[in-house]
């Protein structure tokens, strides 16, 4: 009875644990748009992927202390400044698709700034969720490479 169980749990967990696939294999059954960037635009573009991640974890972190100074400190770090530094021989090739989401994030972020003197943290979380909603759907849609 011990070898069948050992032998059923053997089967169930080749079944449950998951498969080990190649860069390769991940980019042929990624679905999402690829935004076609060379190694260096790719290594720029995803680091300010990072900075926008942490000014999201800056603003939360201001939200949860009511500290409006530093929400509005990280919204900066994300606003149009970020996005007019993107190069243009990047910026005309990227997809108007990607542009339609990028641009209002941006200015999301700005506008996050301008509410973080007066709104309440309520709304200021709520803005951030909206913010977060963007990054998802570009997400979802486009992978940099």
């Amino acid at each position: 009875m011990t070898r069948l169980f050992a032998c059923l749990l053997i089967s169930l967990l080749g079944y449950a644990l998951p498969t080990v696939t190649s860069a390769e294999d991940t980019h042929m059954t990624d679905p999402r748009t690829s935004l076609g960037m060379t190694p260096v635009e790719r290594a720029e573009f995803l680091s300010e992927m990072r900075k926008m991640l942490g000014s999201i974890q800056g603003i939360l972190q201001g939200i949860s202390t009511e500290d409006r100074k530093m929400i509005a400190e990280f919204a900066t770090q994300s606003g149009n400044r970020m996005a007019r530094a993107t190069p243009d021989s990047l910026r005309n090739r990227l997809p108007q698709a990607f542009k339609d989401i990028g641009g209002p994030t941006h200015l999301m972020f700005e506008e996050l700034v301008v509410r973080a003197e007066t709104d309440d943290m309520g709304d200021l979380l709520k803005h951030t969720t909206d913010i977060m909603g963007q990054c998802m759907s570009c997400h979802s849609q486009f992978r940099a490479d």
